[in-house]
C-alpha cells in the first residue's frame, strides 16, 4: 500500500527514513539476560548490544556476508569500537563543546526514535489497519484490464500489409518482432493495462476487442497500430491478508507524521530566510488517506 505525502510534509521523509531504519525499539528495552558473547576486560558485549549494532551498521555491510560471518563482523565491530573508545576515554578525547554537541544531537536522535516508534506501535490497531485498508479500498474499485500485442508501423499502407499476413494465418507475435518499429515489445506483448494507462485511440481501439480478435488499423500519435487482444479480465482490489503489513506500516508512519505535525503546531519555530531574518515556519499537514494503486506511470503504445 503505498500514498504521496502531501507537500507541506515533504522534508519529514528523511525523518521517517531514520525511523524505520530503528524499527528494532518496537521490541522494547534489551532483557536482562542476554548471552554473553565476548569480554573486554571484564566488561560483556551480549547479543543484545550485536543486534542494535546490527541495526546501525548492517545495511551497510556486503550482502554476500550472511550468517555467522556477519554476526563475526558485527561481534569484532564491537570489540573495535569498545576498545577504540576506552583508548579516547583516557585521552579525554569525550570532552569539550565539539564532542557534547554531537552526543546531544545523537541522544536527541535516540529520544525521537523511540518517540515515534511507540507513537507507531500503539496506532497499529486492528480497526485502524482496517480502516486503512477499507479507505484504500474505495479509492480503487474494480476495474476492466486488458493484454494485448500490437505490430507499430510509420504508414497505413505498411499497416495493410501487416493486418494482411495476420489474416492469412500467420503468428500475430512473429510478424510484430519482424516488423513493429515498438523495440519495446516482445512480439508486440504490452502486458495487462487498463483504459486510462494507453492513448485514447489505442484504448478505444483495445477495448472493443474480444479475446483473439485483431483490430482494423488504428493510428495514433507514435504511428499505426495493428492491435490484438489476447485476454480480459477485472482486475479487484487485493484481500485485506495479503496488504496487512502494508496497512500496519502506513497506519504507523500517519501516526507518526500525525504527531511531528502536532508537535510542530504547538511550538513557536521560526528560520532564517535569505536575508538573515527569522520567519515563522509553516508547520507541516498532517498525512493524508493514500491512494493505492500500482503508482505505475501511464503507458504509451
Amino acid at each position: 500500500m503505498t500514498r504521496s505525502a502531501p507537500a507541506p510534509a515533504r522534508r519529514l521523509a528523511f525523518l521517517f527514513a531514520t525511523i524505520l531504519s530503528a524499527a528494532w525499539l518496537l521490541a522494547g528495552a534489551a532483557q536482562a539476560d542476554s548471552r554473553v558473547l565476548a569480554k573486554i576486560d571484564g566488561a560483556a558485549i551480549t547479543e543484545d548490544d550485536v543486534a542494535d549494532a546490527m541495526q546501525d551498521i548492517g545495511p551497510g555491510l556486503p550482502q554476500k556476508l550472511e550468517g555467522p560471518a556477519r554476526q563475526k563482523y558485527v561481534l569484532d565491530y564491537l570489540i573495535d569500537l569498545r576498545l577504540a573508545a576506552a583508548k579516547a576515554k583516557a585521552d579525554k578525547l569525550d570532552q569539550g563543546a565539539d564532542f557534547e554537541r554531537r552526543l546531544e544531537y545523537y541522544h536527541d536522535k535516540l529520544a525521537m526514535e523511540s518517540l515515534l516508534s511507540q507513537a507507531g506501535k500503539a496506532a497499529q490497531t486492528d480497526e485502524a489497519e482496517h480502516k486503512a485498508y477499507d479507505d484504500a479500498a474505495k479509492a480503487n474499485p474494480p476495474v476492466e484490464e486488458v493484454h494485448a500485442r500490437h505490430i507499430l508501423l510509420p504508414t497505413e499502407e505498411e499497416a495493410k500489409a501487416a493486418l494482411e499476413r495476420v489474416k492469412k494465418g500467420e503468428d500475430f507475435a512473429k510478424v510484430a518482432t519482424e516488423l513493429s518499429k515498438d523495440p519495446a515489445g516482445d512480439g508486440g506483448d504490452l502486458g495487462w493495462f487498463t483504459k486510462d494507462r494507453m492513448v485514447p485511440e489505442f484504448a478505444d481501439a483495445a477495448f472493443k476487442l474480444q479475446p483473439g480478435q485483431v483490430s482494423d488499423p488504428v493510428k495514433s500519435q507514435f504511428g499505426w497500430h495493428v492491435i490484438k487482444v489476447e485476454e480480459r479480465r477485472m482486475r479487484t482490489f487485493p484481500p485485506f491478508d495479503e496488504l496487512k503489513d502494508q496497512a500496519a506500516r502506513f497506519v504507523a508512519q500517519k501516526a507518526q507524521s500525525d504527531l511531528i505535525a502536532s508537535l510542530h503546531g504547538a511550538a513557536k519555530i521560526e528560520r532564517a530566510d535569505d536575508s538573515g531574518n527569522l520567519v515563522p515556519d509553516p508547520a507541516p499537514t498532517p498525512s493524508a488517506t493514500p491512494a493505492t494503486g500500482d503508482g505505475a506511470k501511464p503507458k504509451t503504445p
